[in-house]
């Protein structure tokens, strides 16, 4: 069929014209099943890598490839910790550089989001037997200069795929237009970025809350060297109002963990250091911590988190999922580039709230350590990081059950 496209062949003839890219330089490609994911949409990416990390913790041994659209960079997309999870610019569509990114990753299984169909792409993956299914599709992603111009391409590639679940009924409407077989659409709801509960031991958490039991506390996380005077002063603030307050400061990597330390002394405060000393007594004020692992624990002791790398430009800020998934209501900076969408909703929802300096931060923590201005930011982040879950546990679970019978017929 692809053969006979007047379409298909005058488009293959355009974009050879350009000649093809230089090879990248891929990472390696782990054994065992790779999951190939697509984010068409520039704004939606973080949405797909949640998904992503969702997918590999449901499964063990499992590798995700995210491929960004044009016009997104790799250094404004967050980097993420997440072993085996790789994160490349999707190939032009000139043949070779498609063979080529296909021939590298072999992906067991593709979903693309979004619209934005690269014919070359797309047909090639599916000729290699790669099953194909697209989520979160939406009729702007099908409404360009290529789907206007080559209509039978566009029913071509929608035949590839083994469903489409649309973000709206509209969506689905347009997409049977195109030529999806109504069979294989389905209208769902949008794909939206849930964050992910980070793990703690129980011991830790039992053995913490045991001593921190009618202590105030608010946890500063992913510190830069530049915010420690900004949150040493907003500490000095709140505790004329909460004498007791004890602030666990985070620093973004261990060498900023001795800065902290040391200037936290300096200003006279009562200070420990986690892992090195006790757990913190009455007396103590501060306490510096320097291991992400950490994290998990800090935000389910803290109602309230500053989510540092966010004062100074240059960083995009961090996740602001991870504090609302474990109830922590939260407060951040004016520079969070790389997250925004995500401090956008929470913000919206009364989740998160903005501080641009020492004396905003200090108002802020010193309101909302009081247990029901937290519990009501912490209920409504809830409220939103739960809003996608149900499209995401689905989703999963049907690339779970295509992943099986692939294992199954080899």
């Amino acid at each position: 069929m692809a053969a006979r496209s007047l379409g298909l062949t005058a488009y293959r003839a355009l974009v050879r014209r350009g000649g093809a890219e230089s090879a990248p330089a891929y990472a390696p490609r782990p054994q065992g099943e790779l999951v190939w994911m697509h984010a068409a949409e520039a704004g939606n990416v973080l949405a797909v890598l949640d998904l992503a990390k969702r997918l590999m913790a449901m499964r063990d041994r499992l590798a995700v490839l995210v491929t960004l659209p044009e016009g997104a960079a790799a250094h404004d997309i967050p980097t993420t910790e997440a072993r085996d999870l790789f994160v490349v610019q999707a190939p032009s569509e000139h043949p070779e550089n498609v063979e080529r990114f296909l021939e590298h990753w072999q992906p067991s299984l593709c979903l693309w989001t979004w619209g934005a169909l690269r014919p070359n792409l797309v047909l090639e993956t599916s000729a290699r037997g790669c099953p194909m299914m697209m989520i979160d599709a939406d009729s702007a992603g099908f409404d360009g200069r290529r789907d206007r111009w080559l209509p039978d391409v566009t029913r071509q590639l929608l035949a590839t795929f083994e469903l489409a679940l649309t973000r709206s009924p509209v969506a689905l409407r347009r997409l049977v237009q195109l030529g999806l077989p109504r069979t294989k659409g389905e209208a769902t709801s949008p794909l939206l970025a849930g964050g992910q509960a980070l793990r703690c031991a129980d011991s830790d958490l039992a053995d913490m809350s045991a001593c921190l039991v009618g202590r105030p506390v608010w946890y500063a996380t992913q510190i830069l060297p530049e915010e420690i005077p900004v949150i040493l002063t907003a500490h000095r603030q709140a505790l004329r109002l909460s004498h007791r307050l004890l602030l666990i400061l985070h620093t973004h990597d261990y060498a900023t963990a001795d800065i902290a330390y040391e200037r936290a002394r300096a200003r006279g405060f009562t200070t420990m250091r986690w892992g090195d000393d006790p757990y913190p007594d009455e007396t103590t004020q501060v306490m510096v911590a320097d291991d992400p692992g950490d994290r998990g624990l800090f935000f389910r002791v803290a109602p309230v988190s500053f989510l540092g790398s966010s004062l100074v430009s240059g960083h995009g800020g961090c996740d602001p999922f991870e504090a609302s998934a474990l109830g922590s209501a939260v407060l951040y900076g004016p520079k969070v580039r790389n997250y925004l969408p995500s401090y956008g909703r929470l913000a919206t929802a009364g989740a998160a709230r903005i501080v641009n300096d020492a004396g905003a931060l200090g108002n802020a923590v010193s309101r909302l350590i009081a247990p029901d201005q937290a519990a009501t930011m912490a209920h409504a982040g809830w409220d939103v990081i739960s809003e996608g879950a149900e499209l995401a546990d689905r989703v999963i679970e049907l690339m779970q059950d295509r992943l099986d019978e692939q294992m199954g017929a080899t």
